[in-house]
């Protein structure tokens, strides 16, 4: 029996979570046993409490209650958090998702305390290290034993930094593996699809036609704390809905929705409020916002999770970034970066809707990620 410490502490890998926790529950109880460690780096009962119980994920043994902070106090104080679990639990493993404060923090408490760390979305760049993500990721693969990518091209760039395809058992810091696994977020998408479509109202209850709306998600702060970019953003939005007869539905992100009329200008923001296409409701649940994916024309988003549950449910994407992690969705031309230029989002918006020809290649995998990587550990 191996012991994984899973250390989750935002709403994205939550979510990414439930897909390794379902399939030990479901395939590997006699081997692996798992216990959950919440930074509190998001607190929002809205963005974090409600997933455990919508998804059905085994509630947080420990929980840090670290909340909001600037990087270097956050950060620190999980450290100081994750340290202690490690030494009462003494897990075999620790799991780390993606790129946050949580995923840096857990990245350095275990390698400097020698405990194996696997990370899960390695490998991921947008070449941007003005990004925190970018620091975060790059950071966290160079302390991890295992490193499961959810592309080839994810794989690819830890291969130009240093990182061997050939390395053998038994694996460590200095002898690392790098797996092209698929995205964990491709099986959680394929597993909740059906159950959004029986349990989820969001249509009904914002009186929404599937294929009539688009969606959209702001969230970066890159975004919602310059003036002129949220501004960009918000009178592209309008320009497109002055010739285009479609719905405009956004979840407002807590940072957004506190932002939207402080850094909007007085004229865009009452046009944004008093516009009867534009629809502004609050953040809304997993499998919601499944159904909101699953159902639109098209997504205009910063998100970088959002960019490829727009893939998975075969819609194009705008991409409100000067870059993306996910350059496959940009090569494989369903989706377009715009950043928050009004010409480009208006351009990119076009362009997509008019494209008859999007293809979407199975790039992230079989649906089959959480199995993989529980059998790569039970080998080491």
């Amino acid at each position: 029996m191996i012991k994984l410490l899973t250390i989750i502490g935002a709403r994205p890998q939550i979510i990414k979570a439930s897909a390794l926790s379902r399939k030990i529950k479901t395939e590997f109880s006699d081997k692996i046993e798992e216990i959950i460690l919440h930074t509190g780096q998001h607190y929002d009962k809205n963005m974090s409490s409600v997933f455990f119980d919508e998804l059905q994920i085994p509630k947080p043994k420990y929980n840090l209650s670290v909340g909001s902070s600037t990087h270097g106090k956050q950060t620190a104080e999980m450290i100081s958090g994750i340290e202690e679990v490690i030494f009462k639990e003494k897990p075999d493993f620790i799991i780390l998702y993606g790129d946050t404060n949580s995923t840096l923090a857990g990245g350095i408490a275990g390698a400097k305390l020698h405990i194996p760390i696997v990370h899960i979305e390695a490998g991921l760049r947008s070449f941007n290290k003005s990004m925190p993500e970018e620091i975060n990721r790059i950071s966290c693969d160079h302390c991890s034993t295992f490193l499961f990518s959810p592309t080839k091209a994810g794989l690819k760039n830890l291969i130009r930094e240093g990182f061997r395809e050939n390395n053998s058992i038994p694996y460590n810091i200095d002898n690392p593996a790098i797996f092209h696994c698929g995205d964990i977020m491709y099986d959680n998408s394929l597993y909740f699809s059906e159950i959004a479509k029986s349990k989820s109202t969001i249509l009904i209850d914002n009186q929404l036609v599937s294929e009539k709306y688009a969606l959209i998600t702001i969230h970066r702060d890159s975004n919602t704390d310059k003036k002129e970019r949220l501004n960009a953003i918000f009178d592209a939005f309008l320009a497109i809905l002055e010739k285009e007869e479609i719905e405009f539905v956004i979840p407002l992100h807590p940072r957004t929705q506190k932002l939207l009329k402080t850094n909007l200008s007085e004229q865009t923001y009452n046009q944004v409020v008093e516009h009867e296409r534009i629809k502004l409701i609050p953040p809304v649940s997993f499998l919601d916002m499944i159904e909101l994916e699953r159902n639109s024309k098209i997504v205009i988003t910063d998100s970088g999770g959002v960019q490829k549950e727009a893939f998975f449910f075969k819609k194009p994407c705008v991409i409100l970034r000067p870059q993306t992690e996910w350059i496959e969705l940009v090569e494989n031309q369903t989706a377009i970066i715009a950043d928050a230029d009004i010409e480009k989002i208006i351009e990119s918006y076009n362009i997509l809707l008019n494209k008859d020809d999007l293809n979407f290649p199975p790039i992230f995998g079989d649906g089959n990620a959480a199995g993989f990587i529980c059998e790569q550990l039970l080998k080491q």
